[in-house]
């Protein structure tokens, strides 16, 4: 018990020495034996507690040179991929959804770029509007690679959002990313009922699985009504 509460009193004050900036990247951490000292604790639980922040990615162990503050990762991913209609339906609403446009056609120099193709392809684009209510709450923006996804062709994603079907039915690999803040042009404005200019938030993804590119979204929020929250551990434990 003894071991146990020091390891949290040694994690805890290492660990608000970083976040406060008092030990800033780079900086050098006490050895084990000078911990151990510190604390009047054995080595092994200094261990641990080194062992833990390393795992965490809050330091870095290097071979014969010690243990240094990290330096802060760019990009990290802490947002998983969740369906609109859970969202919705988080917010104690009805959700819906309609198809605004939907097309095939071979991808365009554009479409390759979103998407990483390397080659000539057909795609399939889509246009969806997601409501809360009686209020629209997102569109979605999407392509989708035929060539990993050769049945989303024969899919009217009437009745089953876009995100939703591929979910279900494409296992993903790897997954990216992109928030921004952006002003809605005449478009969104008018899709999303608000006027021209208003403050979105806009979520970019693209997912890829074993085969290649699978699709690349956009969804775009009105400012005022989304928020992203996002729950993680060190380490991406727990």
């Amino acid at each position: 018990m003894k071991d146990a509460t020091l390891h949290q009193r040694i994690l805890g004050d290492i660990e608000a020495r970083i976040v406060s900036g008092e030990w800033p990247p780079g900086h050098r951490i006490p050895f084990e034996v000078d911990l151990a000292a510190d604390y009047n604790c054995s080595r092994m639980t200094a261990n641990k507690v080194l062992t833990q922040l390393a795992k965490s990615g809050l330091i870095e162990r290097r071979k014969k040179s010690g243990s240094f503050v990290a330096q802060p990762r760019a990009q990290s991913a802490v947002l998983a991929i969740a369906e609109i209609e859970a969202e919705v339906q988080s917010l104690r609403l009805a959700y819906s959804h309609v198809v605004h446009a939907r097309a095939k056609r071979r991808a365009n120099a554009q479409d390759k770029q979103r998407l990483e193709l390397s080659q000539a392809a057909s795609v399939l684009d889509i246009t969806c509007i997601h409501r809360a209510g009686s209020a629209p709450f997102c569109v979605e923006e999407r392509l989708i690679s035929l060539t990993s996804v050769p049945e989303a062709d024969q899919e009217t994603f009437d009745a089953i959002a876009p995100g939703t079907w591929l979910l279900k039915r494409v296992p993903w690999s790897a997954a990216e990313n992109r928030i921004s803040a952006v002003s809605a042009d005449a478009a969104i404005a008018r899709l999303l009922d608000i006027e021209k200019g208003t403050a979105c938030l806009v979520i970019e993804r693209r997912t890829w699985s074993t085969t290649g590119p699978v699709t690349s979204v956009r969804l775009t929020y009105p400012g005022d009504r989304h928020a992203l929250v996002a729950r993680f551990a060190p380490g991406g434990e727990g």
